[in-house]
């Protein structure tokens, strides 16, 4: 956390904070993943003619994010800018994007939360540790990129149901 009550108290002032990341697990609903190298965070907090507040940098992170397949580590990279302007209104700033500014709390800027945030939006849709992963084994749970198995994977086409049912019906008998 820093003060940024000289930037919002000041017109048309501009600063450069450097802020250490302290977020040590990335925790959400999808689990806990392990943040593995960060470096500080270089903000840029400006007041803009007492009406807005800019607020901008650069965030690079790892974290390690199971594959989608066969559930092994892989080093993600996150990198992205934030940029945030928020409305200045009687001495106080407002996201006018969200709903609440839980990163802001009075004149002081979390950036942890402020992260947060931005890791949730830029989340990966897909991770894998290579694009050609072959996953998991559906019986016994193998690493399949590890060797292979020797369990009996046929799936049976389901159109066929009807036609086995009947082929047990007869061996019954």
């Amino acid at each position: 956390m820093f003060d940024i009550t000289d930037v919002i108290k000041t017109i048309n002032k501009k600063k450069t904070y450097e802020a250490p990341i302290e977020l040590e697990t990335f925790s959400s609903r999808l689990g806990d993943f392990p943040i593995t190298k960060k470096a500080p965070v270089n903000l840029t907090v400006e007041n803009q003619e007492d009406a807005a507040l800019l607020v901008s940098g650069t965030v690079e992170l790892t974290m390690e994010i199971p594959c989608d397949r066969c559930l092994e580590p892989v080093p993600t990279d996150f990198s992205f800018q934030i940029d945030k302007k928020l409305k200045l209104v009687d001495g106080e700033a407002i996201d006018e994007e969200m709903e609440e500014t839980d990163y802001l709390i009075g004149f002081e800027m979390d950036v942890d939360k402020l992260i947060y945030a931005e890791i949730l939006v830029n989340w990966p849709m897909k991770v894998l540790c290579k694009d050609d992963c072959k996953g998991i084994c559906k019986v016994c749970g193998m690493n399949l990129n590890a060797g292979t198995c020797k369990c009996d994977t046929f799936v049976p086409d389901p159109r066929m149901a009807a036609i086995q049912d009947i082929f047990k019906n007869f061996k019954e008998v």
